[in-house]
């Protein structure tokens, strides 16, 4: 074995040491509960918000997961089985790419308003804030939820940008208190 192949191999357990600590301590956060994943849909087909004349409805019409998406949102399903992770509730935005993401990785969802995209409105007022506040207010010791959005949202909300497929963990007060791909 060469020193490279040494090196590369000590770097993978170690970079592998690091991972197992973070997973098990956001999984601990979503068992203490009181919280919610704020979640991005997985990665789609190239592009930015929807084609012009998408109708809602109609999934052929918007921009979609990708292959790559799909088993991105399978395998965070499996990272929440894994760890015996069950939400107590799945919420998503209606658009496709969140609803797909959602059911792959949890089986179904609950369409929930608040969390559809506000992309070329974001300064309309309408209470989504006070909404999502309200609910993780709600949100009991013990127990979490899974909300599927866009990145429009969740940078309004939280002030963070995430990647598709990441997601931040957000406490009662709407704080962030973790962040992962699942992966």
């Amino acid at each position: 074995m060469h020193r490279r192949d040494v090196f590369l191999l000590c770097l993978c357990a170690a970079c592998q040491v690091r991972a197992q600590p973070a997973a098990e301590a956001l999984a601990a956060q979503l068992r203490a509960g009181r919280c919610v994943v704020l979640w991005r849909h997985a990665q789609t087909t190239p592009g930015v918000g929807d084609p012009l004349g998408f109708r809602l409805g109609d999934c052929a019409s918007q921009r979609n997961l990708s292959a790559e998406g799909r088993d991105q949102a399978r395998a965070a399903g499996e990272w929440f089985k894994a760890r015996s992770l069950r939400p107590a509730g799945v919420r998503s935005s209606a658009w496709c790419r969140c609803r797909d993401t959602a059911d792959l990785a949890f089986g179904s969802h609950v369409h929930w308003a608040p969390l559809d995209s506000t992309f070329g409105r974001a300064g309309e007022p309408d209470g989504r804030r006070q909404a999502l506040l309200d609910r993780l207010a709600a949100m009991p010791a013990g127990s979490f939820e899974v909300w599927v959005t866009h990145q429009v949202n969740i940078g309004a909300f939280t002030g963070e940008s995430v990647a598709m497929g990441e997601a931040v963990i957000v406490e009662a007060g709407g704080r962030v208190i973790g962040r992962s791909s699942f992966g």
